[in-house]
């Protein structure tokens, strides 16, 4: 093996072993994040249960405090529990507004596998880029 190849060796595995540190450091980060994160969601939950508690025995919606103000309201959400007849009332009632505009990457791809002669579908265009996946070694 010639020097020069010698070296882009050594450079290769040193940025390699450098990517796969800081990744690991990146994940390590996210981790402790993630879980203090958690601890803090639930003191403000269990703050926000005690606001609540006290809007509902001062009858208030509304609590202004000389640090700020407590607002009661209520928050809807919507889940869909049957998503066969919901899809079905959403083509017999062409509602196509009550889903997200968003593209299942995989679902996409399947799709387009069996009519590649077709072409994309109006309004679709495709972006490609090329990204490098770093492996840590197998044992």
């Amino acid at each position: 093996m010639s020097d020069s190849n010698e070296i882009e060796n050594v450079q290769l595995d040193s940025l390699v072993k450098t990517y796969l540190t800081i990744r690991n450091e990146r994940s390590n980060l996210k981790s402790q994040w993630e879980a203090k994160d958690e601890e803090l969601k639930a003191d403000l939950t269990a703050i926000e249960q005690v606001l609540l508690g006290e809007c509902n025995k001062m009858n208030a919606s509304s609590i202004r405090t000389g640090v700020g103000t407590v607002i009661k309201s209520t928050k809807v959400t919507h889940v869909c529990g049957d998503w066969d007849n919901f899809k079905q009332y959403i083509l017999e009632n062409n509602a196509i507004e009550l889903l997200q505009q968003r593209i299942s990457e995989p679902n996409f791809r399947e799709w387009m596998a069996n009519r590649e002669s077709e072409g994309l579908p109006p309004g679709i265009s495709t972006m490609q880029e090329l990204v490098i996946t770093v492996r840590k070694p197998t044992k």
